[in-house]
């Protein structure tokens, strides 16, 4: 018979993780990040962002704040850094210099012009984010019991497969749409996630000047 209180913490950790994750809102800036890529790179690079977000969000959900203060890091410092990373990959996207290093490269061969974008930005900030990180912090720190635990790595794991589902479905998704559609979308995802990136700085900043 599984406890009231971790059937109680796992809907809450997939929850809390679902909403700052965002499975459906990482899919289609994935896709957009990878329009050159093969199907084949796509779904390698899915399949790494997703494990790689994944052990960092459990390193920290195991020993993550006493890592942190060992460094002399605050969490409002890693919210400010993350938001900084994020804007430069928005900036990015809103001005297609993406899209242009790409064609000053059309001369090399495919392989090597493919930008691996797993580790940075997909599986960090995108996934394991200040967000994420500080929210699998917090879940674990309530987890009174390793039953309590397992059902927060449980949802932890639900989310990220959910993730990886979409990374995997919204390649070809964004290609039925035509290469117009894909532009406007991208650099509209580009103005959504510099909002997003401002707004974790701004977190970070709020959280800084009120400690």
């Amino acid at each position: 018979m599984v406890p009231a209180g971790a059937v109680e913490l796992f809907f809450s950790a997939l929850v809390t993780l679902a909403v700052v994750v965002d499975p459906p809102g990482a899919a289609p800036i994935f896709a957009s990040l990878t329009t050159a890529a093969t199907p084949a790179q796509r779904r390698a690079m899915a399949w790494r962002a997703t494990l790689v977000s994944g052990a960092i969000l459990l390193l920290f959900a195991a020993v993550g704040e006493p890592f942190l203060k060992a460094l002399g890091i605050s969490l409002s410092a890693f919210r400010v850094a993350g938001g900084i990373l994020l804007f430069l990959i928005a900036a990015d996207m809103v001005f297609e210099t993406r899209t242009r290093r790409r064609q000053e490269r059309a001369d090399r061969v495919r392989a090597e012009r493919v930008e691996d974008v797993s580790i940075f930005p997909m599986a960090m900030p995108m996934i394991a984010g200040p967000g994420s990180i500080a929210a699998i912090m917090l879940l674990a720190g309530r987890a009174g019991t390793p039953i309590e635990l397992a059902a927060v790595y449980l949802a932890l794991g639900l989310v990220l497969a959910a993730t990886l589902a979409a990374m995997l479905a919204a390649g070809p998704l964004m290609r039925w749409v035509g290469p117009k559609v894909e532009a406007m979308i991208t650099r509209l995802l580009g103005v959504i996630l510099a909002a997003l990136a401002a707004q974790i700085a701004l977190d970070g900043l709020k959280q800084f000047f009120a400690a």
